[in-house]
């Protein structure tokens, strides 16, 4: 089994609570007219819960959690969920380098659902997710799995300048 190897991450001071935080729970809330401030994740949900009106959100934050792939290979995953009007996006990501990167699932719910509830769906869904080996193949060819099911997201990174960053793929 592999091991998870633990990076550390670029940390911002929020402008809400100045608790020191990830950079990739930080988010850039503001207008032209009154300017950015850069919020941890639970400074901007309680921004975004003043605008929509009251209701039952309470905020969380979770721990990392460890997953095993189809492969045996151990993924890190983070969590974070941001409030928007109607619902919550409890997201889950691996992290390359101190950024979201690799494998990255999402569930929609509810702004009064219990969040770890939601956080107990997301990982049933991950498990899910890392439990298929979608393409099949060598480096310079792949091939759609038995299941003839592809997933997938397209993303780029321009210091790559074009190339392919073998280890994200």
């Amino acid at each position: 089994m592999d091991q998870v190897e633990i990076r550390r991450t670029e940390q911002i001071r929020c402008d809400g609570c100045g608790q020191l935080t990830p950079n990739y729970d930080i988010v850039n809330y503001g207008s032209a007219e009154r300017g950015q401030r850069q919020l941890c994740s639970q400074c901007f949900n309680k921004e975004v819960a003043k605008l929509v009106g009251p209701n039952k959100f309470e905020d969380a934050r979770f721990e990392p959690v460890g997953l095993i792939d189809c492969l045996g290979q151990a993924h890190e995953f983070h969590f974070r969920a941001h409030l928007f009007g109607p619902g919550v996006a409890l997201d889950a990501f691996e992290l390359l380098d101190g950024y979201p990167a690799g494998y990255r699932f999402q569930l929609i719910g509810d702004p009064e659902d219990d969040l770890l509830v939601l956080l107990g769906r997301l990982i049933e869904k991950m498990r899910r997710g890392l439990s298929i080996k979608h393409l099949r193949g060598g480096e310079l060819e792949a091939h759609i799995g038995e299941d003839a099911v592809v997933r997938g997201r397209i993303d780029s990174d321009g210091d790559l300048d074009g190339q392919v960053d073998r280890k994200s793929t």
